[in-house]
């Protein structure tokens, strides 16, 4: 059966510098979908293996 490893964490100290690419506004960050969500900007940016994406276009639209 294959180890299933946890989520990489990202770096809170990371997390306070980040902004929105678009916005500029601070992001959230939900570590179940490993995404920094923008409100402002309506987009969820990806988190992958630890390195966010920050990307507009590889950027997934949210609700709200």
């Amino acid at each position: 059966m294959p180890t299933v490893n946890p989520p990489a964490q990202i770096d809170p100290k990371l997390l306070e510098i980040l902004v929105c690419p678009l916005t500029k506004a601070s992001l959230e960050y939900d570590a179940e979908k490993q995404e920094l969500i923008s409100r402002p900007a309506k987009l969820a940016y990806p988190i992958r293996d630890g390195i966010p994406i920050m990307l507009p276009e590889e950027a997934r639209s949210i609700e709200g």
